[in-house]
């Protein structure tokens, strides 16, 4: 959800609304809450659900501000950028002209969590803005680990409108494709899973041009912000695997590679910027990347 890195703000899924939870699928746990029975599968209460929703509401309530390392983006550069940050991973595409970005969309696959019992939170998605500027128009999934329980979900969201829609039955291993696009202030924000396909769902909201400037466009593994201790530790995986990532900048359709203006690709760095938490792949056949858990997994 939300900012970047070289004074650069985005959003994260904040102000988590209407139904929140999600699947029951949980990569072999060190173990279970008490009153969770397992029988092949784990069989979540409806008092943990409960309580998971409502700690992820308020870790995430809070947009991100978090900063990229290597200071402040660059116009004009053909070729992609490294940067770092302390909560992004993946390729971001960059114009310094308002409204130039009109379209962005990609896929990948829900990534299966190592859980412990420290709260801890990853996010996919694909969006427009957010790079260097306030406002987000983004669509993706979300996977929570809590007491030990990995918990997975589908969301958009339009900030600063903080509109979320979450769907219940995202589970590791869905098939994910998504997509922004915007026709003058209003945007179609659509996610499809493949694999289950009730957390499917096509959105239309409005941001006036003066509010969204539409300045850039992401494919990002980010790891989202607390409202109560700042960026969250990024959940475990072994990595994410984004391919079809198109964008539509000043009417023409192209890949990452293909896009001639200025663009980036981002690992996400500790906060010391000494070492790095998820690592971020070259493109392949200019639409496709690996992010990468840099971490003992």
């Amino acid at each position: 959800m939300r900012v970047s890195r070289a004074l650069l703000v985005g959003v994260s899924a904040a102000a988590l609304g209407g139904g929140l939870l999600i699947s029951t699928a949980v990569a072999s746990p060190r173990s279970l809450p008490a009153g969770h029975a397992v029988t092949g599968q784990v069989h979540l209460t409806a008092k943990f659900l409960s309580e998971a929703r409502a700690a992820l509401v308020k870790d995430l309530r809070t947009p991100d501000t978090a900063q990229f390392v290597n200071g402040q983006p660059r116009a004009g550069v053909l070729n992609p950028t490294a940067v770092g940050s302390y909560n992004w991973a993946g390729y971001a595409t960059f114009s310094t002209t308002a409204g130039h970005f009109t379209k962005v969309s990609g896929a990948w696959t829900v990534p299966a969590l190592k859980c412990t019992t420290e709260d801890r939170v990853t996010s996919e998605w694909v969006g427009l803005d957010g790079f260097s500027t306030a406002t987000v128009e983004q669509a993706g999934t979300s996977s929570q680990c809590f007491e030990d329980v990995a918990l997975y979900y589908s969301w958009y969201e339009l900030y600063p409108a903080n509109t979320v829609e979450v769907g219940t039955t995202v589970a590791a291993g869905d098939s994910i494709s998504a997509s922004v696009d915007r026709s003058g202030s209003s945007y179609t924000l659509s996610l499809t899973d493949s694999t289950n396909p009730a957390n499917s769902f096509s959105e239309t909201a409005t941001c006036a041009t003066t509010t969204c400037l539409d300045e850039s466009a992401e494919w990002i593994t980010e790891r989202p912000a607390y409202s109560t201790t700042g960026i969250v530790p990024e959940a475990q995986f072994k990595t994410v695997a984004f391919t079809s990532a198109s964008v539509t900048a000043a009417g023409k359709t192209t890949t990452i590679s293909g896009y001639s203006g200025t663009k980036y690709v981002i690992t996400c760095v500790d906060s010391t910027g000494s070492y790095d938490i998820v690592a971020t792949s070259g493109l392949t056949g200019g639409d496709a990347f690996t992010n990468t858990w840099k971490d003992s997994y």
